[in-house]
């Protein structure tokens, strides 16, 4: 769903991306009134989980592939206000190192996939929570809202082109929705699954737990996790599927694809997730996505870092008393 340049006129791109800074100036206000000092290893192993999973497209329809967006799954982890920075983070390093996404449709992409989805899919957690009682109403709630999560950011996506007249509503909405409803449910059992092993071996990381985590704890889950992310980037990526996504097939089918320019703004040095001094497909697919997932890790974990009360950070460097 990562719209390149060209799709959006001048108003929708600078719209989007004031609404974009203010969500994220929003996230990055209550991050510093809060301690997250305990969180930073896990907000930067969101980053790279999230990073590399986006990588591995799934086979959806007709020669239409989707991948997971991931915000809700760290939102119920961390919380809203941390996915904002994890997500934001994420198509940061996507647009500007492998020119996934478009430079001007940046502010679109926030708004969509690290503002628009987190937000209402925990907010939709919060609101079934009470009313589904114990780990089967967790898992299902979590899963639903996931999924609602990627339709409503499809959705969002499908009006900011209709509104730069790159395609009607009455044909982008249903274009749209529909096939993210289809990936969607990828999205759900993925995320259902993930909360469900943690919440299983380690419910301490889970938001509403979270007060129980001690550092020594998050830095054993963050060597743990990022073992994992190698072992994804490495034997999995190679796999993934070649097809278009729910947006490139949108575009393919209804004809605007075309808008898409020759040339990007910049020139990123890994475009399209391949490293141009390795002729290996995976090995280079497999490093372009563990560069990817480091570089992620390091931007979200930095940001973190710097939002961190100074007084949370003296707490945290300060002896305690036996």
């Amino acid at each position: 769903m990562h719209i390149p340049d060209g799709f959006l006129d001048p108003k929708t791109a600078i719209a989007t991306s004031v609404l974009s800074f203010s969500g994220v100036s929003w996230a990055l206000r209550e991050v510093k009134q809060r301690d997250v000092q305990r969180k930073i290893p896990l907000i930067g192993l969101a980053a790279a989980f999230v990073f590399v999973a986006q990588m591995i497209n799934f086979p959806v329809a007709s020669g239409t592939s989707g991948h997971l967006l991931g915000a809700t799954m760290v939102a119920v982890l961390l919380g809203p206000y941390s996915a904002i920075i994890v997500m934001s983070s994420v198509l940061i390093v996507q647009c500007l190192l492998f020119a996934d996404g478009g430079v001007i449709a940046l502010g679109a992409n926030i708004f969509n996939m690290a503002i628009v989805t987190p937000v209402s899919g925990y907010g939709l957690y919060t609101l079934l929570r009470p009313f589904l009682k114990g780990e089967r109403g967790r898992i299902t709630a979590v899963a639903f809202t996931a999924w609602c999560s990627v339709v409503l950011s499809s959705i969002f996506c499908a009006g900011e082109l209709a509104w730069s007249g790159t395609v009607s509503w009455n044909t982008a909405f249903p274009a749209m929705a529909g096939i993210h409803m289809l990936i969607g449910i990828g999205e759900a059992i993925i995320t259902a699954l993930v909360i469900s092993a943690l919440s299983t071996t380690r419910p301490e990381l889970l938001y509403e737990n979270s007060q129980s985590l001690s550092e020594h704890r998050s830095h054993g889950v963050l060597v743990y996790g990022m073992l994992v992310i190698v072992g994804i980037a490495i034997f999995v990526l190679p796999f993934a599927s070649p097809w278009p996504d729910g947006l490139e097939k949108a575009a393919s089918i209804l004809g605007f694809e075309e808008k898409t320019p020759a040339h990007s703004l910049i020139s990123p040095p890994m475009s399209g997730y391949r490293i141009p001094w390795i002729s290996s497909f995976a090995t280079a697919t497999a490093l372009a996505g563990l560069i990817g997932a480091f570089v992620a890790f390091g931007l979200s974990a930095l940001l973190a870092r710097i939002l961190t009360p100074a007084s949370s950070q003296k707490n945290m460097d300060a002896p305690h008393a036996p």
